[in-house]
């Protein structure tokens, strides 16, 4: 759960440096709409790591 949280934190983060909105303006993600996609792939890749752990973790509860 932590690993998939940590990669839907990178995902916003990297989502946000594509639409200029954080970040130095000298990195190769500034104002890049390729990583804006990018960013939210990532972002999506994080949420089901996420509910997958919370998922095996229900399971094994029960």
């Amino acid at each position: 759960m932590i690993v998939g949280s940590i990669i839907f934190i990178l995902g916003i983060i990297f989502h946000y440096q594509g639409k200029s909105v954080i970040g130095p303006e000298s990195s190769f993600m500034y104002a890049n709409p390729e990583w804006v996609t990018i960013g939210i792939q990532i972002a999506i890749f994080g949420i089901t790591i996420l509910a997958s752990g919370i998922f095996i973790k229900f399971i094994k509860k029960n």
